[in-house]
């Protein structure tokens, strides 16, 4: 890295050259042919496509579920916390140490964020022992748990998935058919719970009711579920996207190769071909060949890898997760290092969505045109109800400030008539006191924009808080934690 200078003297004429490790020992020539241009490469035959030209084109039909996610993720993750608990709620104070898991930055408010949800969550008081300082004084401490409707709704999911408990570890053992090792660690597999619809204790209760799929076993970085029989009825990947049926009036062979591309997507001839002729290599079961059996940097091992993370997304609830829970896989399931650059270079079998923080990537044969998933789980309909339960909370919210900005204008008014004299004389403010107008106005702050900090500083801490009798929907005391 050192620069020097070295002298020479010819005739009394100094000359001084540079060395410097940044250039290089011999000057680099390019060849010119006899029309003075640079001799251009001989074209390569073989067909590579670059993901740095490649452009995601958007699906707003695909978007919009990333974004209604994105609009429960707190719900659900406080639905956790408090289910967690052996009475289902938590003392302020404590949740509060918890901001990181709940995504929460620190300028936002957390009682703001559970004055959102007056539907889901609910605000109570409980005694508190008295300290040697406060021994006179009873004190109480602000707790938060779930609403009866919500509780109700919780405990419905929870009994959903202790009978679907055959068909969530059959999805566990297809996972660890998958893997190179025939193991998986438990940590990884936390980051898959909810897309795979599994139970938050999944670790203590489904991992050990099935021995004679999987055990958990001790390595060296941690706990992790080992397969114990290899089922070959499930080592069936997923039928190819171009055998289904096109929907053509005639049934006859086509004269062109065909590409099956969703709506509104169109790409160059160069990418077009490089997918048509992966499309006419060999079938490869992504069960039964491992990642040395292909060279490194392959089509057939392209081709392999697009078929693991199809039967990975295949078995997701709403066919899709997020591309950074799928790295934590990549040496378990044999994924290229640049995992996120091959799902865009196949945009015929996924679709990687830029909403929210982090990327999502999406089953495309799942959904139709319109956007609408194909096949719905039977755990997808407690999420549709959860989310029935937020659009009922925010008419609560308007309900009440629509009645709060009444009383203000009712009490405006008569505080007026208090200081009008009984005589009809005009005094040329009729026309600033158009209340009507007012009102007008104030029904502008209905957006999901508003900042529920108004409703905090104006009912205080008794705003939405109920008694300290904590019992479930049926009043039979709290359910089993999870």
């Amino acid at each position: 890295m050192a620069l020097s200078l070295p002298v020479s003297s010819q005739k009394d004429k100094h000359t001084i050259s540079l060395q410097s490790d940044f250039l290089p020992l011999k000057p680099q020539c390019i060849p010119y042919n006899r029309n003075g241009s640079k001799n251009r490469k001989p074209k390569n035959l073989s067909i590579s496509v670059s993901c740095s030209s490649l452009r995601i084109v958007r699906s707003p039909s695909l978007d919009k579920h990333v974004v209604k996610q994105n609009k429960i993720r707190f719900i659900q993750k406080l639905k956790t916390l408090l289910l967690s608990k052996p009475k289902h709620y938590m003392p302020i104070h404590v949740l509060s140490k918890c901001r990181s898991y709940l995504s929460l930055s620190k300028p936002r408010s957390l009682l703001s964020m559970i004055y959102r949800y007056p539907s889901i969550f609910e605000l109570f008081r409980i005694p508190t022992p008295p300290t040697p300082f406060n021994a006179t004084k009873s004190c109480t401490q602000l707790c938060v748990r779930l609403t009866p409707a919500a509780a109700a709704l919780a405990t419905q999911e929870s009994n959903l998935k202790s009978a679907m408990s055959a068909t969530l570890a059959t999805k566990l053992q297809k996972l660890l058919m998958l893997s190179s090792h025939r193991r998986l660690l438990l940590t990884k597999l936390v980051h898959l719970i909810p897309d795979l619809g599994l139970p938050p204790n999944f670790r203590s209760r489904l991992c050990n009711d099935h021995p004679d799929k999987f055990k958990t076993v001790d390595t060296s970085y941690g706990r992790a579920l080992e397969l114990v029989s290899w089922d070959p009825h499930l080592a069936n990947p997923l039928p190819s996207p171009e055998v289904q049926s096109l929907g053509l009036i005639v049934d006859r062979p086509l004269k062109f190769k065909h590409l099956r591309l969703r709506k509104g997507l169109n790409l160059k001839r160069r990418h077009r071909d490089f997918l048509i002729k992966l499309q006419e290599l060999p079938e490869v079961c992504p069960y039964n060949t491992a990642v040395g059996d292909f060279p490194k940097e392959s089509m057939e091992a392209e081709k392999r890898a697009c078929g693991v993370v199809r039967e990975v997304l295949g078995m997701m609830v709403e066919k899709r997760t997020l591309v950074d829970h799928l790295t934590h896989f990549r040496t378990d399931f044999g994924l290229p290092n640049k995992l996120r650059g091959m799902l865009v270079r196949h945009p015929e079998l996924f679709y990687i969505s830029l909403k929210g923080e982090r990327d999502s990537v999406f089953l495309v044969e799942g959904y139709g045109d319109k956007g609408n998933l194909l096949e719905k789980d039977e755990t997808s309909v407690i999420k549709e109800q959860l989310i029935g339960l937020v659009r009922e909370g925010k008419r609560m919210r308007q309900d009440r400030r629509n009645q709060s900005i009444n009383n203000e204008v009712v009490g405006y008014v008569a505080t007026i008539d208090d200081h009008i004299d009984d005589d009809d004389t005009e005094d040329g403010l009729d026309s600033l006191l158009n209340f009507e107008d007012i009102g007008g106005d104030y029904e502008d702050f209905g957006s999901d924009e508003e900042d529920d900090e108004y409703y905090l500083s104006r009912e205080g801490i008794n705003f939405w808080i109920a008694d300290g009798n904590v019992v479930n929907s049926e009043g039979k005391g709290a359910s089993e934690p999870w």
